[in-house]
């Protein structure tokens, strides 16, 4: 079982790994296209986390995560609970590449844009005013893009979108 890993999966997967790969997936991209009202905000104020948003034009570079064998069934468990706490994401299969050649079938969570917490319209400077004051149950939502983001330089993936956003929530807080 192989899963991807575009935001806080790459830093904090929970579940027992056997190998790590960098991927790229096609024909989505990584975006802070979904309201966060459990993990980094809340009802009153939402926050936002990261999704695959659907994108013919893009690509998303990531991680592929191959589960340890024999924990598939509670992974699956684990990541059905943590990832699908509201119905905004929707489970999915997709073709993730490596950068040497060959590639495998991974398990994803992409934005459903039908969902009242889809906003893949907000530009990025409203985005960074919304992460720079969001709290939910798992913290601050600044850290959450700070953490995705030092982890994306440390592995080496450009993500100039994430970057401009954590300079500018650094700039809106600090």
């Amino acid at each position: 079982m192989w899963v991807f890993g575009y935001g806080s999966l790459i830093w904090n997967p929970e579940f027992p790994v056997a190998e790590t790969r960098i991927a790229r997936v096609r024909g989505w991209r990584r975006s802070f296209c979904m309201r966060s009202i459990h993990h980094r905000g809340s009802e009153a104020e939402p926050g936002l986390v990261l999704a695959l948003d659907a994108d013919a034009g893009y690509y998303c570079d990531g991680v592929t995560f191959r589960v340890e064998p024999g924990a598939e069934a509670a992974t699956l468990a684990l990541l059905r609970e943590r990832e699908l706490i509201s119905s905004a994401y929707l489970e999915a299969q997709v073709r993730a590449d490596w950068p040497d050649g060959g590639g495998c079938d991974a398990l994803v969570y992409v934005i459903d844009p039908h969902h009242w917490q889809y906003c893949g319209n907000l530009d990025l400077e409203e985005q960074a005013r919304i992460i720079a004051r969001a709290k939910g149950g798992r913290g601050f939502n600044r850290d959450y893009l700070w953490s995705t983001a030092q982890h994306l330089a440390d592995l080496g993936i450009s993500d100039p979108e994430l970057e401009w956003l954590a300079q500018r929530v650094k700039a809106l807080t600090l």
